[in-house]
């Protein structure tokens, strides 16, 4: 049984990286005994070639990949890119984990490579970001929704879709069908009634 080496501190994790990605990290950040790393869109596929296969990175598994919308972060006061792809790695081999960011060029047609092709694992995360964020993967060869039905519309993830969404749907007896029609629930304010008893509970 071959056991998986002792992991390196994660300042020396954030220097290796720092390191093996050169002028392709813009920015290496330790916060909360984590690493994350931010390159730049075009940097993106050449990036996770490195930290897949180079001496102290040999990040074989992509545990998780998940879009992110910034338009509201910081109670709007950012206004960087708004939308970016979040890539979680693991190195079974050296025992270390790291986190790969890359935002988007266009806010209003967000797009980046496919990393598909170097962890199979990025397949149904890189659709399920598509689908709830609209965010498109390139050179993925099935990029379809995958939590949402064929004909829904819009991106639910997104900070400015509605939360009663656009559309609802219902069985329609005459027309022995599910049909889609615009949304009829009223937006309301609901304040809960507080009740006070003096003996609750019996104390």
């Amino acid at each position: 049984m071959v056991l998986s080496s002792p992991p390196v501190s994660v300042s020396q994790l954030g220097e290796t990286i720092a390191s093996v990605l050169g002028v392709k990290a813009k920015s290496v950040k330790i916060s909360l005994g984590e690493v994350t790393v931010v390159v730049m869109a075009g940097d993106y596929l050449s990036a996770a070639v490195l930290l897949r296969d180079a001496e102290g990175c040999k990040f074989e598994q992509l545990m998780d990949l998940c879009g992110l919308d910034y338009s509201e972060y910081k109670e709007g006061e950012y206004d960087g890119l708004r939308y970016c792809v979040a890539v979680h790695l693991l190195s079974v081999s050296l025992n270390q984990r790291v986190r790969l960011k890359v935002f988007c060029p266009d806010d209003d047609f967000p797009v980046v490579d496919s990393v598909n092709g170097i962890w199979n694992s990025a397949n149904w995360f890189e659709r399920e970001a598509f689908d709830l964020y609209g965010i498109v993967f390139q050179g993925h060869n099935d990029l379809r929704r995958i939590l949402t039905d064929y004909g829904f519309i819009g991106h639910p993830f997104r900070k400015d879709f509605p939360t009663t969404g656009h559309v609802e749907m219902r069985y329609d007896a005459e027309q022995k069908r599910v049909i889609y029609q615009p949304v009829t629930i009223e937006p309301r304010e609901i304040t809960p009634r507080v009740i006070r008893e003096d003996n609750y509970g019996g104390l």
